[in-house]
């Protein structure tokens, strides 16, 4: 059910993408960089827009990974919908 390769395209792909967005979330700089902004976007705050941006990208992520495992046949048959 594993791949044979643990480093795939698809492993380093989806790996840093999930790192960039942990990079996101807890790197200071970036955060403190938007944090004190008065500016709205589609009406709410910067600062709250920065937090729902990274989980939208999150969820964004976890189904385009989702998407890929099904189609290269990694998750097992009894676990799908």
């Amino acid at each position: 059910m594993t791949s044979s390769r643990p480093f795939s395209l698809k492993t380093c792909g989806f790996g840093l993408y999930f790192f960039a967005l942990l990079m996101m979330a807890v790197f200071p700089p970036l955060y403190l960089s938007v944090s004190g902004s008065p500016r709205l976007i589609l009406g709410i705050p910067l600062p709250i827009f920065y937090w729902i941006l990274i989980a939208v990208l999150l969820g964004v992520g976890v189904a385009a990974l989702y998407l890929v495992e099904s189609a290269s046949g990694d998750i097992p048959e009894d676990l799908q919908p």
